[in-house]
């Protein structure tokens, strides 16, 4: 995905980077503050995110904190600050990686490409096998005891989102934002009677799951 959001309170940079990143095939949207992006990345699925740390209404670093609560777009921190201590913090927060401000333009597009395949690579679509079921993420498609187990659309994104982060916690909020969209956030019984389906399908012992975990009121999270 080449769609770009990039956050700066910088409306010249904005407009360069706008320019420059539109020249070499991404889409950008821009951002002057950390609550324009966020509500920017709620409505669109960008493929990465540039973000500024210094911005007018929050620091970036919230930004990143936020953002990591229910997605896992790709962070590219774009920032005049050169401590290490910032890098650490925005890197902990979940940046993906760190350009520090003045920067080379061919430095920054090799940042971006450099992003995109890791997460190419970590979305490549692998065999994931339990004790209890298979899924295929590239045919889309789940078997138990060697039969097709037929799963409705939200199903499987659940349980996709959850399978390409083995024994990762996923918060509720991430699940309703992703699956349903950002309006749904509040709307934890959704997943309570879809996780229920799936635990019926796919778990020998739906109440007592093994794959298939729930962290109270926090979310779920999948064991290989």
């Amino acid at each position: 995905m080449n769609d770009v959001l990039v956050v700066d309170d910088d409306p010249h940079l904005l407009k360069a980077l706008k320019i420059t990143l539109h020249a070499h095939g991404y889409t950008v949207v821009t951002a002057p503050d950390g609550e324009t992006a966020l509500q920017s990345a709620a409505r669109h699925r960008f493929g990465i995110i540039v973000l500024d740390l210094g911005l007018p209404d929050m620091d970036g670093t919230t930004v990143i904190t936020r953002l990591r609560q229910w997605t896992r777009v790709p962070i590219l921190v774009l920032s005049a600050r050169h401590g290490s201590e910032d890098k650490v913090k925005a890197l902990d927060a979940g940046a993906d990686d760190y350009v520090t401000k003045p920067f080379g333009l061919d430095e920054l597009l090799a940042r971006l490409r450099a992003v995109q395949r890791r997460t190419i690579q970590a979305d490549e679509a692998p065999v994931v096998t339990t004790a209890s079921f298979t899924v295929d993420l590239a045919l889309r498609r789940v078997t138990r005891n060697g039969q097709d187990v037929r799963l409705t659309p939200t199903e499987w994104g659940i349980l996709e989102l959850l399978v390409r982060n083995p024994e990762k916690l996923i918060t509720q909020q991430q699940l309703l934002t992703e699956i349903w969209g950002a309006a749904y956030t509040k709307e934890a019984n959704y997943l309570r009677v879809y996780m229920a389906q799936l635990r019926r399908k796919l778990e020998p012992e739906p109440g007592n799951p093994r794959h298939l975990m729930t962290e109270a009121g926090i979310g779920y999270r999948f064991q290989p």
